[in-house]
């Protein structure tokens, strides 16, 4: 019997089972609305193994994009396969307070460069002495103004965690350039070489239209600041990463997991394309691009089947449209599989959240990589996830890892009848998606339509009406929170440091600081280069990269440097396309 009939024999097999078993079953416990499933190979008639999932680590990627899962050896401070990573996602009040937490971490173990959070002002480009600030400095980061904060935080960076031993990654887009010239400023200053640098950007602007928020200038001009950015790192910083793309972003700002996937994939086709416009080979640039992470939820197979599809589209857009022929170019590259997302967790009864964090961690393992049972559990409670928390993570992590054997196994689920069709299933929604931003324009276009605003903010709309309605049930906040139910909680052990008194005193201090840099740099010199960066960005042939060092060099501040280019690029406002 030939494939086709033996398709055709498990159809009408199927057929009388649905009928004959499958429905008097679910009628009898009265689960006519929400039936168990059963897949068969029938609902994937044309799979190809080789052209569909290939093997770990080879095109198209679809189990893995590495051929062994990165578990690190058991010792002390181990990082998956001895990597150089940044840390943790931290930083928060004045560069002293991230450098002093940053020792503080260092005493108990948390190794690693910083992965630095910055406060709302530094990544929307005013300093901390704008009055319109008031309030918001050091608030959710660290507040960065000059070249003269980098050059404190960094001294917890020295000897055997010198700049050129580490990684460091930085959250901000809208002024990534100007932060990575910091940065580049104090490699000169310490005579580390630009070639040994390792460090990420985040570098992501046409997320932060769609979602996040901290856009300076409207998306032409950033697209060229883009542009900057990316033939100056390809040509002069081996080492640096040219961006770290965020479906995650997207998908926590309310898009739907197809949604996430196919406005993730258009952000990245103009990215590349920018790349390809200023003459710059594909492989060439292509393998500095990252992503920093997609969406989660707590929906198992979903995810799963979802960064499968992630790893096979990426791979495709840069092989196929764009013509790349270097592996590592189309093999996505991303620290985070399949999770469960910081939306996912609960400010009610808050423990649970490690419990759901354990389930993302097997979903890691489970969509062809590593786990990571994040966020710690006390994500939704504040700012600064505390010590016990970080352990609790850290520990779920390692048991999943070592007591589970499950990273013995790459992509279990390849061939499943039920994961393929529905790894399909996520990747046709997400290109029918696709061709309709390409339609408009792009993504780009997109944006400045307000088509990709409007979709997540609907989207965002649907998903609570499920869970004020209770179609989505959630574990102590719509369901089993009768009295009778117990809020579990942890004792603290550790103070963090992260404190009421040090975040209200960050202002002012760094207000401080700010003007004792004014008053003893060389004004005459930031007056000049001011000037010129006024005419270079007029200019669109000119790459402002080497400008924003210099003026990164004379101290000039984050705001006085991005004043410059709100006057030539004009800003942008949300209500821009209503």
């Amino acid at each position: 019997m030939d494939d086709d009939k033996k398709l055709e024999e498990v159809k009408k097999v199927r057929k009388v089972w649905e009928e004959k078993v499958h429905a008097p079953s679910a009628k009898r416990f009265r689960m006519e609305d929400r039936p168990t499933e059963f897949h068969s190979p029938d609902e994937i008639p044309d799979f190809d193994f080789l052209r569909d999932v290939g093997f770990p680590g080879q095109y198209p990627y679809t189990a893995a994009p590495y051929a062994v899962n990165l578990v690190p050896n058991i010792r002390r401070g181990a990082k998956p396969g001895g990597l150089r990573r940044a840390g943790w996602y931290s930083g928060y009040g004045t560069p002293e307070d991230t450098r002093d937490y940053y020792l503080e971490m260092k005493k108990l173990n948390w190794l690693g460069g910083p992965n630095l959070a910055q406060d709302l002002p530094t990544q929307c480009g005013y300093d901390s002495d704008n009055p319109e600030m008031e309030g918001e400095v050091g608030k959710v980061g660290v507040a960065v103004d000059t070249l003269r904060d980098f050059e404190v935080i960094f001294e917890a960076f020295t000897e055997k965690q010198e700049l050129d031993k580490i990684a460091t990654n930085f959250t901000n887009n809208a002024a990534a350039n100007i932060m990575i010239s910091n940065y580049l400023a104090l490699a000169d200053k310490r005579g580390v070489s630009w070639s040994k640098l390792k460090c990420t950007p985040q570098n992501d602007i046409l997320k932060e239209f769609v979602s996040r928020g901290t856009y300076i200038f409207p998306p032409t001009p950033s697209m060229r600041m883009f542009r900057d950015s990316l033939t100056f790192f390809t040509e002069h910083l081996p080492g640096v990463n040219i961006t770290s793309i965020g479906g995650y972003h997207i998908r926590e700002g309310g898009a739907s997991r197809e949604e996430e996937l196919a406005f993730a994939m258009s952000i990245g086709i103009a990215y590349l394309q920018e790349g390809v416009n200023a003459g710059v080979d594909i492989d060439a640039f292509a393998p500095k691009f990252t992503f920093n992470g997609f969406g989660g939820s707590m929906e198992v197979y979903k995810e799963v089947a979802f960064h499968r599809a992630v790893r096979r589209m990426w791979a495709k857009i840069v092989k196929e449209r764009f013509g790349a022929k270097n592996p590592n170019s189309m093999r996505i590259r991303v620290p985070l599989f399949a999770h469960i997302g910081c939306s996912s967790t609960t400010k009610q009864r808050a423990l649970n959240n490690l419990s759901r964090t354990v389930v993302g961690a097997m979903a890691g393992v489970l969509s062809g990589g590593s786990p990571l049972a994040f966020p710690p559990y006390d994500e939704p409670l504040g700012l600064g996830w505390s010590l016990e928390a970080r352990q609790l993570a850290e520990d779920a992590t390692r048991i999943v890892m070592y007591e589970t054997n499950m990273c013995d196994v790459i992509d279990p689920f390849a061939g499943s009848y039920f994961m393929e069709g529905l790894t399909n299933e996520i990747e046709e929604a997400a290109w029918k998606e696709i061709d309709r931003i390409e339609a408009m324009g792009g993504a780009v276009k997109a944006i400045e339509t307000g088509y990709m605003q409007q979709i997540v903010s609907k989207s965002a709309a649907d998903r609570q009406k499920k869970l004020d309605n209770g179609e989505t049930l959630l574990v102590g906040v719509n369901c089993f929170t009768e009295d009778y139910e117990l809020d579990v909680t942890t004792s603290k052990m550790i103070e963090h440091p992260y404190s009421e008194e040090s975040r209200y005193a960050a202002e002012q201090k760094q207000i401080d600081n700010l003007k004792e840099v004014k008053r003893t740099r060389d004004n005459r010199e930031v007056t000049r280069l001011l000037k010129e960066l006024d005419v270079a960005a007029k200019d669109e042939s000119k790459n402002l990269m080497p400008l924003f060092i210099d003026l990164a060099k004379s101290y000039a501040s984050l705001q006085e440097q991005c004043d410059v280019l709100r006057n030539v690029f004009g800003e942008w406002t949300m209500d821009a396309f209503i």
